[in-house]
């Protein structure tokens, strides 16, 4: 049976009802149920001869009618402003309910729970406070008691307030014996977890109060506490609060909040949180992040030496579509650097050549930083090197660079030369890296003539000098007791458009200085035109004519 055709029915017996007495042989009011009163085959059972067959072995159903709905003028109007107070609710205009409101005081209709509850969602989506308070005290005078939805929009609305504002509401409710649900408690975390207000601190205590109630944390709300948590920087308690849930719940988190744990790992170079996360992410979700996150996943992976993370993340760039570059294979050889496999990141140089990727000396670094530790380690990596070289493998100059900047860092000059006569051997061509970090140690070693040989040798290759070579030449020149040519290179390098820096010019007025030069002068001319200032100990060397120097000499 139709709802609608059972709501007639009950009203057409309420309409009945007072003629049942006089017909049945009832006293008294209303009866609750038919047991009360005599049937109409009772009534006929005394005047007609009784048969077996007319008997009614069930009796009609018992019901109590209700009267209130829209069986009489009011509950007519009633009904009529519940339906439309809803409309208002869901179109969350509260000048709309508000005109209702006094449309049903002109009436004179008394309103009901559900009423105040739509006129308290109005309020609520625009934060009147102090309005929703103002019917939650009109409802009492009306001898109306809130239910836990009243309560949950009181929440909702003092979502601006300070947090003690929610927690007063929900001493509130404990007061009438209303017990909070999961869906209080969702209010109340969403207020410190997509509001202007955040605090990550009240969302874990309402999550640890939630937990201790009995009650279920929603999907959505751990997946906006897990995603706070990772975007303030708590990467630890994120990857905590995700695998908890999921160890507790047989729903699990998004593709979206697992790559936001993975982010806040990686900016924050937790490692632990990096791997657990790539491999959720890529591995048991077959997401693949973007190139960004990818690069952020390579930093840790190349401060933290994970080369099999690194590595798979260079994959997942080539499936990604993305083209490698210099930037992203330089975190991979400092991972494998930092995992101790120098031979793979030799072998990745060569790796990034037949790519058409050429590696710096910035690539580099990190081989250097583990072969400058320890000279038996210098010595060690000519072995890799012949190891790649008869394995069919290419033998990359930075690699070559590396070693020799390596064996200057232990000031082994000797070891430098060594390795810079090998390049022919591994088929290489030596590059202005390579005579820059030879000038450098020179200069250590006060070597002139191992300079001049090496520029004169530079030239002969063809390689056009830079800045630094022009800057390490006069600084070398600078060092011997005739230094003429620091000036002769000096106006070579103006010449080729090089603006010098001010580490030379600070050598120059010291040398001068020193040797009684009245030359000095000029470079400082020099140095101020080029915009540059003096520094206050180079000042305080000239004021005192040199002297300083010598005296802590």
């Amino acid at each position: 049976m139709l709802a609608s055709t059972s709501r007639n029915s009950l009203k057409r017996v309420s309409r009945k009802a007072d003629l049942w007495p006089s017909q049945f042989g009832c006293t008294g009011g209303l009866p609750v149920t038919f047991s009360r009163c005599e049937s109409t085959q009772q009534v006929a059972a005394k005047s007609a001869p009784r048969s077996s067959s007319s008997t009614i072995r069930n009796k009609p159903w018992s019901f109590v009618p209700d009267q209130t709905f829209q069986g009489t003028a009011r509950g007519s109007a009633i009904a009529r402003y519940q339906f439309r107070s809803t409309g208002i609710a869901n179109s969350k205009k509260s000048v709309d309910a508000l005109r209702m409101c006094r449309e049903m005081k002109k009436e004179g209709v008394k309103p009901d729970i559900i009423i105040y509850n739509n006129l308290l969602a109005c309020l609520a989506e625009d934060c009147q406070i102090l309005e929703a308070w103002a019917v939650v005290e009109d409802m009492s005078f009306m001898g109306i008691a809130p239910d836990r939805n009243t309560f949950h929009h009181l929440i909702h609305a003092s979502r601006r307030l300070q947090s003690t504002a929610m927690w007063d509401i929900l001493e509130k409710m404990e007061a009438e014996n209303i017990p909070p649900n999961e869906q209080t408690f969702q209010l109340m975390i969403q207020r410190h977890t997509t509001s202007d207000k955040r605090n990550l601190e009240f969302a874990l205590q309402c999550v640890y109060e939630l937990g201790t109630r009995g009650l279920v944390l929603e999907l959505t709300i751990a997946q906006d506490v897990i995603g706070l948590a990772a975007e303030l920087g708590y990467p630890r308690l994120a990857l905590d609060l995700a695998e908890n849930f999921e160890a507790t719940s047989v729903r699990r988190l998004s593709p979206e909040t697992w790559m936001r744990c993975l982010a806040s790992s990686a900016e924050a170079l937790y490692t632990e949180g990096v791997q657990r996360c790539w491999e959720t992410v890529v591995g048991d979700l077959n997401v693949t992040p973007d190139e960004g996150l990818c690069l952020d996943v390579l930093h840790t992976a190349g401060r933290r030496g994970l080369s099999d993370l690194a590595t798979d993340v260079i994959r997942v760039l080539r499936i990604l579509g993305a083209d490698w570059q210099e930037y992203h294979f330089a975190p991979l050889v400092e991972a494998l650097c930092n995992a101790g496999k120098l031979k793979d990141a030799f072998g990745t140089l060569d790796l990034m050549r037949s790519s058409n990727i050429f590696p710096t000396a910035i690539t580099a670094q990190p081989i250097y930083d583990f072969l400058k530790q320890d000279i038996d380690r210098v010595d060690g990596a000519w072995e890799l090197l012949d190891k790649l070289r008869s394995e069919g493998k290419t033998i990359d100059r930075t690699a070559i660079n590396a070693i020799i900047r390596a064996a200057i860092s232990l000031s082994d000059l000797q070891r430098a030369v060594g390795a810079y006569k090998a390049f022919p051997d591994y088929k290489c061509v030596p590059d202005i890296d390579t005579f820059n970090s030879l000038l450098s140690g020179c200069i250590v070693a006060s070597h002139r003539e191992l300079g001049d040989r090496l520029l004169m040798e530079l030239k002969e290759l063809g390689i056009k000098p830079d800045a630094t070579t022009y800057e390490r030449i006069i600084i070398l020149c600078l060092t011997q007791a005739t230094y003429e040519d620091a000036f002769f290179y000096l106006e070579e390098m103006k010449a080729q458009k090089y603006v010098p820096p001010r580490s030379v010019y600070d050598a120059i007025i010291r040398t001068c200085i020193a040797a009684s030069d009245s030359r000095y002068t000029l470079a400082l001319d020099e140095l101020k035109q080029c915009g540059y200032t003096i520094s206050n100990s180079l000042q305080t060397f000239i004021d005192s004519g040199g002297r300083e120097s010598r005296s802590r000499s």
